[in-house]
């Protein structure tokens, strides 16, 4: 074992590995349904391996600093390509009580935290630390790390840097654990607590927005292009009614929008539904539509049905379409099919890379990325009329906005600006995300320059570029962490760690079900992305079997995953 751990300190890369190669399957764990997350099972591996390297050899493992800086920034970036969208269009239209509940969760956090430490008169370092852990928020301990690499925060006489990193650690990992697993069950508990029928509520809200959507992959991922099985046919019919004489194809659709012709067949010539034909009696029609319509006794009514295979010989393709700089963000789902939607169905709808429910009340944000299934000419006009590109496999290399991107917010976060005699810098991390917001904000007003990033590039980047951050804190922080676990420590952390999770989504969900009368399904999502906790949304969606919970989450995760981040640089800085 001493030649295994002498080899780690030798050759630090391997550590850094192994804490992933071991930590990924540790945090994937499941028991009744909770697991550690990836993230606190490399930092658990990593600080384990450092520790026992320390305690039992006396080996430390030196931390390549390039790689945290590196891997940080490149997290923080894909996060801001993530919130940037919602982040803005959130706070201007449609939200306000959203962004009410991430003000009050984010503040009350950092509140409790802040006077927690004060009253327990812990060392400074934990308070951020549990503020990333309480929150789930692993970032937080890269911001507040950046705080102390950059100098803003100077350690009081006979303390070093390294011990206040060391407490930093120790005050997430104890808050983490126990915030990653109580926030999943007191959101799924809200509704009962509190006297509502979580089913019941959603099934209401269902009804208000339209009946509901289905688990599709996410944007950018292998596949999302491919059709599955549709809930529509193109089946044809002879025109036999004098009504429909005379009229063009746009004209029927204006009447008929939950139906399309997209051919005609006269005599042996076939036209398209693209050159807008008037129909002539005895004509036939390849007509989209969903089943349930096709199968009603009102087409019957209007046609009568026959085989005729060039009427029906459609290809339909699956293509996302990115909701750029647009007149019909903010419409909702019914209303902007019926305007754009011809030949179309709208299959999935991605916010921030979670499928929303495509209920016809639902609103289409900028941002979004709205999924469809139809004939390649009826995605494109559909395309065109949002603004936008039609996107069938994600081609774009991310590479040049990466490196571009990584360039500016380094030089923006490293500019510092001296007050009161303290140099206060953004950090580069914080200048990375920053960025990433303004570049997700240019990309999805204008889908010409790449639309949303792919978001299996964009989850690659968060998920590599956190877990290789907090390896390399663990090796800096494991021979030293055991300090910071002495007497009544762990004891006044978890109080402090316990209270900060709980409590802010507590009164969120008061002031949205008593002030506000929301839905309780649709605000247990909102307290959920307040806590920026996607596990508690999707316990939730389980608890309420629906997806509802799903709109409510989206505005105050893009909000407070922001602020949470500003507030622990804060508390750091003025620890």
């Amino acid at each position: 074992m001493e030649i295994f751990f002498i080899y780690l300190s030798d050759n630090p890369f391997v550590f850094l590995f192994l804490s992933l190669a071991l930590g990924y399957p540790l945090g994937t764990l499941s028991v009744r349904g909770v697991s550690l997350g990836t993230t606190a099972g490399t930092l658990l591996v990593g600080v384990s391996l450092a520790l026992t390297a320390f305690s039992m050899y006396g080996r430390t493992i030196p931390a390549p600093g390039l790689v945290s800086d590196i891997f940080l920034m490149m997290f923080m970036y894909s996060i801001g390509m993530k919130v940037g969208p919602q982040f803005f269009s959130g706070l201007v239209r449609g939200g306000v009580d959203f962004v009410v509940i991430g003000l009050i969760v984010v503040t009350s956090n950092v509140l409790i935290v802040w006077a927690g430490v004060q009253w327990f008169d812990l060392e400074p370092g934990y308070a951020a630390g549990i503020i990333s852990g309480s929150y789930t928020v692993t970032a937080v301990m890269g911001v507040a790390q950046s705080a102390i690499d950059s100098g803003a925060y100077v350690p009081p006489a006979g303390i070093s840097a390294e011990h206040i990193s060391a407490n930093i650690a120790a005050g997430y990992a104890i808050s983490y654990l126990l915030s990653s697993v109580l926030i999943i069950v007191f959101i799924k508990s809200l509704p009962t607590l509190f006297g509502r029928d979580p089913v019941a509520a959603a099934a209401q809200a269902e009804a208000e927005f339209s009946p509901g959507a289905s688990q599709e992959k996410l944007p950018g991922t292998f596949g999302f292009s491919q059709a599955g099985v549709l809930p529509i046919d193109v089946r044809a019919y002879r025109v036999s009614h004098q009504a429909l004489v005379g009229k063009t194809v746009q004209d029927l659709y204006q009447q008929y929008p939950n139906v399309a012709i997209l051919t005609v067949v006269r005599d042996q010539h076939v036209l398209e539904a693209s050159e807008n034909p008037s129909l002539a009696l005895n004509d036939v029609i390849g007509v989209l539509g969903e089943y349930h319509v096709l199968l009603s006794a009102e087409a019957s009514d209007v046609a009568h049905e026959v085989d005729e295979p060039r009427a029906r010989n459609v290809d339909i393709e699956v293509a996302d379409i990115p909701v750029g700089r647009s007149e019909h963000a903010g419409k909702t789902v019914s209303d902007l099919h019926a305007e754009i939607g011809f030949g179309v169905y709208f299959k999935a709808l991605f916010r921030q890379g979670h499928a929303q429910p495509v209920l016809a009340q639902t609103r289409i944000e900028v941002g979004d990325v709205l999924r469809v299934a139809g004939p390649t000419w009826c995605v494109a006009q559909t395309a065109a009329s949002l603004h936008s590109v039609a996107i069938t496999e994600s081609t774009l290399t991310e590479t040049f906005y990466l490196a571009v991107s990584l360039l500016l917010g380094y030089v923006i976060g490293h500019a510092s600006v001296t007050f009161t005699g303290i140099p206060f810098a953004l950090g580069t991390s914080a200048g990375c995300m920053l960025v990433g917001i303004g570049v997700s904000f240019l990309r999805t007003r204008n889908p010409a320059f790449g639309g949303p990033m792919s978001e299996g590039a964009r989850s690659f980047l968060q998920d590599i570029g956190l877990n290789l951050f907090v390896a390399v804190l663990a090796a800096s922080v494991g021979p030293k962490i055991l300090d910071s676990f002495q007497g009544t420590v762990v004891v006044k952390v978890a109080i402090i760690g316990i209270a900060a999770a709980l409590v802010p989504p507590l009164l969120a969900w008061l002031y949205g079900l008593y002030v506000r009368k929301m839905n309780p399904a649709i605000l247990a999502g909102a307290c959920a992305g307040g806590r920026n906790s996607t596990p508690a949304m999707k316990g939730a969606q389980e608890v309420s079997h629906s997806d509802i919970p799903a709109i409510g989450y989206p505005v105050p995760y893009a909000l407070t995953s922001v602020l949470v981040l500003i507030f622990g640089y804060i508390t750091m800085v003025l620890s």
